[in-house]
């Protein structure tokens, strides 16, 4: 393929994703952004806002979980065969800062497939580029 090819290859898996993540009711309830996809990759951003925070002021761990849950499968929805469909077997997630204002940003990647399962590494960013989280996540092919 040439690279023309594979831009517009790449600009098509875009304008799916963004058009498959506008669908999503929960994804449109937290206002999550595609960033950027490729096949295996995923990253995906979140703006902090007050409905999404904790008493304390601080963003939610379940907007970030939920964040995390959702880059993952973009990125594993991209070695999926025509057809196949996966879901959420194992979501693991190690919180390592807290944020208050701003964005997180999460990147995704797949990191091996088998058969049956495909699995995820995830790295959550707040907008100075500190770590708030990282996170495994399994799918299941079915």
């Amino acid at each position: 393929m040439s690279l023309l090819g594979e831009v517009e290859v790449m600009d098509d898996l875009k304008r799916k994703a963004k058009e498959v993540l506008r669908g999503i009711p929960f994804v449109n309830l937290l206002k999550m952004e595609l960033a950027d996809i490729e096949v295996g990759e995923a990253t995906l951003e979140l703006s902090v806002r007050d409905e999404l925070r904790q008493p304390q002021g601080l963003l939610h761990g379940g907007a970030i979980s939920s964040l995390i849950d959702t880059a993952t499968a973009f990125a594993a929805a991209t070695v999926l065969v025509d057809g196949e469909k996966a879901f959420t077997a194992n979501l693991t997630v190690h919180f390592l800062r807290s944020v208050r204002n701003g964005k997180v940003i999460c990147k995704a990647r797949v990191i091996k497939q088998g058969k049956r399962l495909i699995t995820v590494l995830a790295d959550v960013f707040d907008d100075s580029d500190e770590i708030v989280a990282t996170a495994i996540t399994t799918y299941s092919r079915n």
